[in-house]
């Protein structure tokens, strides 16, 4: 069915759990999608299924996420960028680009891909929305915005969280710096969800989300994926509050204090300087 208000919605990490059940329910909304993954195979499957165009990047290598923008620019105009792809490691490591690969997958390769879009998504007036996580509140409330890679006191549960609470802090930013200029930022917890998430993690994580003990802890894609649908399709400031993070229809209170912004704002620039050779 189509809808009066059709709208341009770019879904990274569509190929399996929250991103493909979004697509499938804003696909079937009339909107039009643009899959994003990182397995080739899942991925096209997902956009045969629907009938949407799909592009593939890993954001393990940042080459990818700039390429990827390179080519998500070539579309008329994105009234929702998804920064939806994320996970969670086993292990303390770096990428090929030498940066911590939890806080590269989930922060800065999306930062990287709003950043080089800027332009594109301010044209479009578009809202960028960031999946982030309870943990951020769990294992993230010591973030140090000195040490956003947890080179001290890693554990993966702590990176995890911290690398969500950067998103939180990246949505607060963009917003402060870039809403004048048409784009509403805003991100969402999207509970726990049973999907292929912690693969690469812990043990007792894999336990949680590999065995039928999932059931017990985890809510389906689906259910998950309304409250990010309902922030694609939503009107800012009507529907949410621009710069806010949900727990479904309500705002989710942080345990981490950034009264003033500092630390978003630190985040920010470490970012800017880490991706100087891209930007």
């Amino acid at each position: 069915m189509e809808t009066e208000n059709k709208k341009t919605i770019v879904v990274t990490g569509g190929s399996d759990g929250i991103g493909a059940a979004a697509a499938r329910a804003l696909v079937g909304a009339g909107h039009r999608v643009i899959l994003v993954g990182r397995n080739p195979e899942k991925t096209k499957r997902i956009a045969d299924e629907l009938g949407c165009p799909y592009h593939l990047a890993d954001y393990a290598r940042l080459s990818d996420v700039a390429r990827l923008a390179g080519e998500l620019s070539q579309y008329d105009s994105i009234d929702v960028l998804a920064n939806n792809a994320g996970g969670a490691q086993k292990e303390r490591s770096l990428t090929e680009d030498g940066f911590e690969r939890t806080f590269q997958i989930n922060l800065l390769a999306q930062f990287l891909l709003t950043r080089l879009l800027l332009d594109k998504l301010s044209a479009s007036r578009a809202t960028v929305i960031q999946t982030a996580s309870i943990a951020a509140n769990l294992f993230g409330a010591d973030f140090d915005p000195a040490d956003p890679e947890s080179e001290n006191g890693y554990t993966p549960f702590r990176a995890y969280g911290r690398a969500k609470l950067c998103d939180i802090l990246f949505t607060r930013e963009l917003q402060r710096r870039y809403g004048e200029r048409g784009i509403t930022a805003v991100a969402f917890e999207p509970g726990v969800v049973r999907t292929n998430f912690g693969s690469e993690s812990t043990a007792f994580v894999r336990f949680c989300y590999h065995t039928p003990l999932k059931y017990l802890f985890t809510i389906s894609p689906a259910k998950s994926a309304r409250r990010l649908t309902r922030l694609a399709e939503g009107v800012p400031g009507s529907d949410f509050v621009p710069g806010e993070v949900y727990s479904y229809k309500k705002p989710l209170k942080l345990k981490f204090a950034d009264p003033d912004g500092s630390a978003a704002r630190s985040l920010w620039d470490k970012c800017e300087a880490m991706l100087s050779a891209f930007l």
